[in-house]
């Protein structure tokens, strides 16, 4: 990252359907894998680390014009909890930019790496293209393939900024969708052979084989 990431000022419940994102899109897989971990928080005897789960996960979001909340990070969080018909989650402020204009609003998110205005083709948008609602992301298969990636040790997790995005869009140049459609698992392992090669070196997070 390159500079550090502001402290979180204050924390309060807030109501997911409120919520604006800050990107286009999420990984459909990744959201429902998330899903699978807060289902089996309800399982018999899973009431304190079902408590410790929502006290530990901070949204961390920035307040802008209008007053409205921006996520700036863990959007597949928000979208996994909303899916399964969690109304609130714990937002932490990082910066209350709401006395900005809009178009300076973008600038100034922009500049500090909390805005990711890209498709799942990896094409660059305006900003008004990103969806008002948690519910309306997009899914990027390429981002899912790029967590799973992280998760099974092809790099290690880092705190640039959307690092995961920029891993998902060096593979999406290199995999074919139709592999990852059909077989996640071979599209998994050709992912694992490339992310150690030295053309992955400029990404957060790399290491040799």
């Amino acid at each position: 990252m390159t500079a550090p990431t502001p402290l979180i000022t204050h924390v309060e419940r807030i109501d997911i359907a409120a919520l604006r994102p800050t990107q286009l899109t999420v990984g459909y897989r990744e959201v429902a894998a998330k899903r699978a971990e807060w289902r089996a928080l309800f399982k018999p005897g899973a009431k304190v680390r079902r408590k410790h789960f929502i006290d530990g996960h901070v949204v961390p979001t920035v307040l802008g014009p209008k007053r409205r909340i921006y996520v700036v990070d863990h959007h597949h969080l928000a979208r996994a909890l909303f899916d399964e018909g969690r109304e609130t989650v714990l937002a932490g402020h990082l910066a209350d930019l709401s006395a900005l204009a809009k178009e300076e609003f973008w600038s100034v998110m922009a500049h500090r790496q909390w805005v990711y205005p890209f498709d799942a083709d990896g094409r660059r948008h305006d900003f008004s293209a990103i969806p008002k609602s948690i519910e309306a992301l997009a899914d990027d298969p390429w981002r899912s393939l790029a967590g799973a990636l992280r998760d099974a040790g092809g790099y290690a997790k880092d705190s640039a900024p959307f690092a995961e995005f920029r891993w998902a869009d060096f593979l999406r140049r290199r995999i074919d969708a139709g592999l990852l459609a059909a077989d996640f698992a071979a599209a998994l392992a050709k992912a694992r052979t490339l992310a150690h090669q030295a053309g992955a070196a400029h990404l957060p997070g790399w290491s040799a084989a």
